[in-house]
């Protein structure tokens, strides 16, 4: 059995780094049945290019989907796109949820002349203990410093589709990445990036390329658990008055109180964040969120898990054959 590490899945196909080899695998049909997400990063073991098991992960995100990183980066745009403090307050968010470190990226300052921007970027995050970089791919600014972020670590990039992360990665790797401009009618751009990739940069750096994405909804935790996202906000909750305080408007809510000492924006996201676990709430509200699942863990090994329904299936018919049987004998 041999192990690598998943380095980008295309359609079915998974590309497994041996050694700095490169093979192309395919689940095994007994790994599909157990229905587990397969993550870029992922590390595996494999034997005749057939993945045969996915091993323990150290973290993960879902979206965009990889494994075992050592921080996230979110890269946004200054200029084209403007920068939208929404989102980049869903990526910070979201990368505090799964527990992993977070890096804030500000490309293509050679676009803004408005140092304003700039300051409101320093005084809402840098209190909130973020690294902050601010660079220009185009014109070469703050690369060296971003390669010194990147050094022996395993980075995955994220952010909207064309704030620049294919051109950053273009300039610290010497790789030809194909880039595209920002629509001027829309200030979207496109996705010049089409699945997760690991790029290596030397043996210990590597950054995990991704497409751009915007579409972050935060409809998978209760409504009461939105502000352990927010420090700022958090650190006033065992001051309200309510444990279970939305710090919307109940009465004694020590988070209203102190909304001179939030930043408006930060503030905005909590409310819309909140928003959308109501819709998660709702939903589980009546059907409960225990499922049964469709594998099992049996000495190390992963077993795929008969469903009620076949179980059922299979007692009735051990039924019907010792009826069948009794009715035989009282008729021999």
């Amino acid at each position: 059995m041999v192990r690598g590490q998943i380095y980008k899945i295309h359609s079915d196909f998974y590309y497994v780094n041996n050694n700095d080899k490169i093979y192309e695998c395919k689940l095994r049909e007994v790994l599909k049945k157990t229905k587990q997400s397969v993550f870029v990063g992922d590390f595996v073991e494999f034997e005749n290019d057939a993945i045969t098991k996915i091993l323990p992960r150290n973290n993960y995100i879902p979206r965009p989907s990889v494994a075992n990183v050592d921080r996230i980066i979110i890269i946004s745009a200054v200029k084209e796109p403007d920068l939208n403090f929404s989102q980049l307050n869903r990526y910070i968010s979201f990368a505090k949820y799964y527990g992993i470190e977070a890096v804030l990226c500000f490309n293509k300052n050679d676009l803004s002349f408005d140092d304003k921007v700039i300051e409101k970027v320093f005084s809402i995050y840098e209190p909130l203990g973020y690294d902050i970089l601010f660079t220009s791919a185009l014109e070469g600014l703050g690369i060296e410093e971003f390669k010194r972020l990147l050094k022996g670590k395993t980075s995955v990039l994220c952010g909207l589709s064309g704030v620049g992360k294919s051109s950053l990665i273009n300039q610290v790797s010497g790789l030809n990445l194909r880039t595209k401009e920002v629509s001027e009618k829309t200030q979207r751009g496109t996705h010049t990036t089409r699945h997760c990739e690991i790029i290596t940069i030397n043996k210990n750096t590597r950054i995990i390329d991704t497409p751009g994405f915007s579409n972050l909804k935060f409809d998978f935790i209760l409504p009461h658990d939105v502000d352990k996202l927010f420090p700022e906000i958090n650190k006033y909750r065992e001051n309200c008055k309510f444990q279970d305080c939305l710090h919307i408007n109940e009465t004694g809510c020590a988070v209203q109180e102190n909304l001179d000492k939030i930043d408006e924006t930060r503030y905005k996201s909590y409310l819309e964040f909140v928003e959308e676990a109501k819709e998660y709430k709702e939903k589980v509200k009546y059907q409960g969120t225990k499922t049964e699942t469709t594998h099992k863990k049996q000495n190390d090994n992963i077993a795929v898990k008969i469903s009620t329904r076949k179980r059922q299936s299979a007692r009735n018919t051990l039924k019907q054959n010792i009826y069948k049987d009794i009715d035989n004998e009282r008729f021999d």
